[in-house]
């Protein structure tokens, strides 16, 4: 990989890691299009690896949330009287991360082979895009009065959001898109829906991260490199940041219709350079 070729990535992730588009759908298609095997463990690891800069750039984006929620949940273990909508909030990242966690572990080398796959990609941004569609419109419909914001969250919708975010883990599907989906459904007003989505994110995506780091770093020096992949991550991290910015304004006043048309479209294309043979699966 030169280092031109990182800043791309790096730029593809930092735009899509947050958004309910699929960051690892669009950097699969753009690794494909860069000539790359997308089921190489190189590239699958640097795919992985370059999202910590996005990750970071949430945490410095919400640190002051962060320190506040990771604060009320210590003080709450120790004392009932001081458990608040921060521990609550708390609860809910610890229980959604350990399930999609162990979901991740266990399913991990299906998640790295068959699952990487342009069909898969193209099939998750389809489908995915109905459930997003379906999800937007429950919201739409509820009036305000009805709509749960982010103190209202528990360890249980920790738990729902935790198993939804476990279908992000096929390509396509989009971690974001599926959070904020399940959300919606379960009531939260827009803007609680992605914020929950961001906090959920976080442990995973960096846990995911280091992870594919210690497990594939032989693999990352022998066929991409390390160098490019610090470029990557660094890239990733500047874009992302702004991305951040832009989605929470975006989703205060907006629905999400855009990203459903934009990832059909995707999708579809997708689909006819296979069909075509303009391009191949792996």
């Amino acid at each position: 990989m030169t280092w031109w070729e990182s800043i791309i990535l790096g730029i593809v992730e930092g735009v899509t890691e947050f958004l309910p588009v699929s960051s690892t759908g669009h950097l699969t298609i753009t690794e494909k299009l860069m000539g790359m095997r997308i089921d190489d463990p190189g590239v699958t690891a640097y795919t992985a690896i370059i999202q910590i800069g996005a990750i970071l750039a949430a945490v410095w984006y919400f640190r002051e949330d962060i320190v506040r929620i990771a604060t009320a949940f210590i003080k709450g273990l120790g004392n009932k009287s001081a458990r608040d909508a921060d521990y609550n909030m708390g609860w809910a990242v610890v229980v959604g991360t350990v399930i999609t966690a162990s979901v991740a572990l266990l399913g991990e080398n299906l998640i790295t082979g068959a699952l990487r796959s342009m069909w898969v990609v193209a099939v998750g941004l389809i489908v995915w895009s109905f459930a997003m569609f379906a999800a937007d419109r429950h919201s739409a419909k509820l009036p305000e009065s009805q709509k749960r914001g982010l103190e209202t969250i528990t360890w249980k919708d920790g738990a729902i959001l935790g198993l939804v975010q476990c279908l992000s883990l096929m390509p396509g599907v989009s971690r974001s898109g599926a959070t904020i989906t399940g959300g919606l459904f379960s009531g939260l007003d827009r803007v609680a829906a992605t914020k929950l989505s961001f906090y959920l994110g976080i442990p995973a995506l960096v846990a995911a991260g280091i992870y594919q780091a210690a497990t594939e770093a032989s693999a990352v020096g022998a066929t991409v490199g390390w160098g490019v992949t610090l470029i990557g991550t660094v890239v990733s991290f500047f874009v992302a940041y702004a991305s951040i910015a832009w989605l929470l304004k975006f989703v205060a006043s907006n629905t999400f219709t855009s990203f459903v048309i934009y990832r059909i479209v995707v999708g579809l294309a997708i689909l006819g350079l296979l069909f075509g043979g303009v391009i191949t699966a792996n």
